[in-house]
């Protein structure tokens, strides 16, 4: 550390730990030095070390695991979003080998809830399509979809299960996206979800609301369960 320059000493730290973790000295998951060997390696007191180690964790660099000590963050998939995208071809451009694993798909009725989401009557059917979406073998989100059968009749699983969902609306239906709106929010992961991400229960994470639509016309409205540890989302605002 150069304690003669004008750059504060904490913020030194945080790029000097940040080099070592993007040149994977450190790497995932890997516990860190605790605070007292910090301030021991490289000769600063206790707040300047802390304040460092704060603002890491808050850009997502390391996290805390109370009673265990600090270790380095899992890096995260930053989706920019500015047009219209989809989780295969976002997976694909970021050099990840996209696949999905349908975990439910049938019919059911819409209650009036649902049906004012979709922009539909009450009573009509929808295809209830549950997936689990990875990246290069690792669960990422657990997304829940819901699909018009008026809109897509004799849609199948096996449809699903062989090629993307946009695929399918393309090329069996003649349907593209022409626009979609997303909603986020902040949530913590369910027992059932937990169980196909392989994470703990209460984890944080964030729910998107999907409104996908054909013209005008709503053709898809998908909840997603993404990540809070391996998604960040990066909106461009012109």
């Amino acid at each position: 550390m150069d304690k003669t320059s004008k750059v504060p000493l904490y913020f030194q730290l945080m790029e000097e730990l940040i080099k070592k973790i993007e040149n994977q000295i450190y790497n995932e998951h890997e516990q860190l030095p605790s605070e007292r060997e910090l301030c021991t390696i490289y000769d600063l007191s206790r707040i300047t070390v802390r304040q460092a180690l704060q603002d890491l964790e808050r850009e997502g660099y390391i996290y805390k695991l109370k009673g265990k000590g600090t270790f380095v963050a899992p890096k995260s998939y930053d989706q920019h979003l500015s047009t219209l995208y989809s989780f295969t071809d976002e997976m694909a451009k970021l050099g990840k080998t996209p696949s999905s694993k349908v975990l439910k798909f049938r019919i059911i009725t819409v209650d009036e809830r649902l049906a004012q989401k979709m922009e539909i009557e009450a009573l009509e059917d929808v295809y209830e399509v549950v997936r689990l979406r990875y990246a290069d073998d690792e669960p990422l989100m657990y997304e829940t979809s819901y699909l018009p059968c008026k809109i897509f009749p004799n849609l199948t699983a096996e449809q699903m299960i062989e090629k993307p969902m946009y695929d399918i609306f393309q090329k069996d239906y003649q349907i593209g996206l022409t626009k979609a709106t997303e909603r986020f929010t902040a949530t913590l992961i369910r027992d059932d979800e937990a169980v196909h991400l392989n994470v703990k229960a209460g984890q944080p994470a964030m729910l998107i609301k999907r409104f996908s639509y054909f013209n005008n016309q709503l053709i898809e409205y998908t909840s997603s369960i993404a990540r809070g540890d391996k998604f960040a989302y990066t909106v461009e605002l012109t």
